[in-house]
């Protein structure tokens, strides 16, 4: 075992189980409740769980919490699956605890003989009302004493559907004066007459989650139950349940969960985003969870690195989104094939380029941080598009691109010289006429002329069309979610700009949705799966530079 880097408190507990033999080899779970999409709080989790299991020998189940039938869906089941797996893990075991409903209905009737659960007549608000608060005790049900044989035949009708939804309830039997109010008599079973998405209509009845919870760990085993800083509180009842049904003695362990600035993690408030039509879908490129994350381009080792570095901590905090950006950037320049694409075309004309050499083939490395990447051949000739702002009639000093007089590099090609600006009958720059220097050529420069710019380009007759989409961060605000008002007031509404048709190299013509894309000085794109079956659409994925930085409005270098 490696301990090449500080353990985490985490790691530090498990290092002393294995050490002292309290467990001869560790077991984890990541237990989703499939009623959505995972985001990137659940990456941060997915890789701590299979992440202690791989660093200290042992293995992690993927359990889905599926005990409310009524927000749960099979595609939600599915999306989980694919994401764990894009992310790099693999379960051992996928289990769900709907495999344990039998057991754990015979683990209630155990409490139920042992005086130790009872059923409530009592309503949800007069429940909560009978609960007292943090400084005063809580209120005995007019229930709580009923007999043993009369809670078993109760529970039993519960089970069989005699009674309706909300009419009884199964409570352990604990204490109402309780300090920690979870342990005031919490419910164990609901009356819930839905059909299942497993189960169908077998159960009328379905286990609360700090029932099914910590017996679904002692059922599997599982040595190191991990969980946010929330389910603190709930760590007394997880024990007690354990304790009286004197089952393997999982253990529960807390850890801060991840709070990501310019964004929102709750799953409510991710729905009503999709639900009040903010984004298209729970894989919108703006959203924080995986599926969005992949459709934009991030890729699975970035997130990995991310969750890394932000490590385990027992604090609550705020991590900055762009350490996340600066982690795909990380990834992808090393990554990311390049290529030329111009968004806002300026057409030049190359007016010395032999009208003979319709197109020359000249030769592009595909990625100057991989020694082992291809090249690709990017076609050059008389007429080219290069970008709007690339050219200025009037510079300023020190302006090192394109203007009347002045020369500079073409990316992968020549150098050329501007020689004359023509304008259309209202003044508006129509094309640029240029030379260019033969011996200039890129790999095999003989001129002896020195140039401090350099530009991306496209040759007019064989670019390919495409329609790109710039999206950026989906709130104005770092911490949306703890401003006054309704969240949604604070949406970017410039969170994605379209821009329809832009120009680019014919390499483009092939790309592939695995495959990411530096456009050079634009950020990196990928491919969107969703709209390219009649067109090519590329999302940008991040920003060459974190451009909510104050250096942000410099030009970007090629690369």
């Amino acid at each position: 075992m490696s301990e090449e880097k500080h353990l985490n408190f985490i790691e530090e507990i498990i290092k002393e189980d294995l050490e002292s033999g309290k467990y001869s080899s560790i077991v984890t779970r990541f237990p989703p409740e499939p009623n959505g999409y995972l985001h990137i709080g659940h990456a941060k989790s997915i890789c701590l769980n299979f992440g202690l299991a791989q660093k200290f020998g042992g293995y992690t189940n993927l359990r889905f919490d599926d005990t409310n039938p009524v927000t749960e869906d099979v595609e939600y089941v599915d999306s989980i699956k694919e994401d764990i797996k894009w992310l790099g893990f693999q379960w051992q075991n996928e289990l769900y605890a709907s495999d344990y409903f039998n057991i754990l209905y015979s683990f209630a009737v155990e409490l139920i003989k042992k005086n130790l659960a009872y059923v409530d007549d009592l309503t949800p608000d007069e429940i909560a009302a009978s609960k007292g608060t943090p400084t005063e005790p809580g209120k005995d049900s007019p229930n709580r004493n009923r007999s043993i044989e009369e809670n078993l035949r109760l529970f039993e009708e519960m089970r069989d559907g005699k009674y309706g939804d909300g009419a009884k309830v199964l409570r352990a039997k604990i204490d109402m004066a309780s300090m920690n109010m979870h342990m005031r008599d919490p419910i164990m079973y609901r009356i819930k007459k839905a059909a299942h998405h497993r189960t169908g209509d077998a159960w009328n009845i379905y286990p609360m989650y700090d029932f099914a919870h910590g017996q679904s760990d002692s059922i599997e085993k599982v040595t190191h139950s991990i969980c946010t800083l929330e389910f603190i509180p709930h760590r007394e009842l997880y024990d007690w349940f354990i304790d009286k049904l004197e089952i393997f003695p999982s253990h529960q362990y807390e850890f801060a969960r991840l709070n990501l600035t310019y964004t929102v993690m709750s799953k409510r408030k991710l729905l009503q985003l999709v639900q009040d039509k903010y984004v298209e879908s729970w894989d919108d490129p703006r959203m924080p969870t995986l599926s969005a994350m992949r459709r934009r381009g991030y890729t699975p080792e970035a997130i990995r690195d991310f969750c890394d570095r932000i490590g385990v901590a027992k604090r609550e905090n705020l991590i900055d989104v762009g350490l996340l950006e600066f982690c795909v950037r990380e990834h992808l320049n090393k990554v990311a094939l390049r290529r030329m694409v111009v968004f806002d075309p300026l057409k030049v004309v190359i007016t010395n380029y032999p009208d003979s050499m319709e197109v020359e083939m000249l030769t592009g490395e595909d990625n100057p941080e991989d020694a082992e990447s291809d090249s690709r051949e990017i076609p050059f000739g008389k007429e080219l598009y290069i970008e709007q702002e690339d050219f200025m009639e009037n510079p300023p000093k020190k302006y090192f691109r394109l203007f009347p007089g002045g020369m500079v590099r073409l990316k992968h090609a020549y150098i050329i010289k501007c020689e004359e600006v023509i304008k259309d009958e209202n003044g508006n720059i129509k094309e640029l006429h240029c030379t260019y220097i033969p011996e200039s050529k890129s790999g095999s420069d003989t001129s002896g002329i020195h140039v401090k710019g350099t530009l991306h380009w496209v040759a007019v007759q064989n670019a390919v069309t495409a329609e790109i989409r710039l999206y950026d961060r989906l709130f104005k605000v770092e911490n949306p979610g703890s401003e006054e008002g309704d969240f949604k007031d604070y949406i970017n509404m410039d969170s994605l700009q379209i821009v329809k048709t832009v120009y680019a190299e014919p390499a483009l013509k092939n790309a592939k949705f695995n495959e990411r894309y530096q456009f050079l000085r634009k950020g990196y794109f990928t491919l969107d799966a969703k709209e390219t079956y009649n067109r090519l659409v590329f999302n940008r994925t991040v920003t060459l530079k974190d451009t909510w930085a104050k250096e942000s409005k410099k030009v970007q270098p090629i690369s």
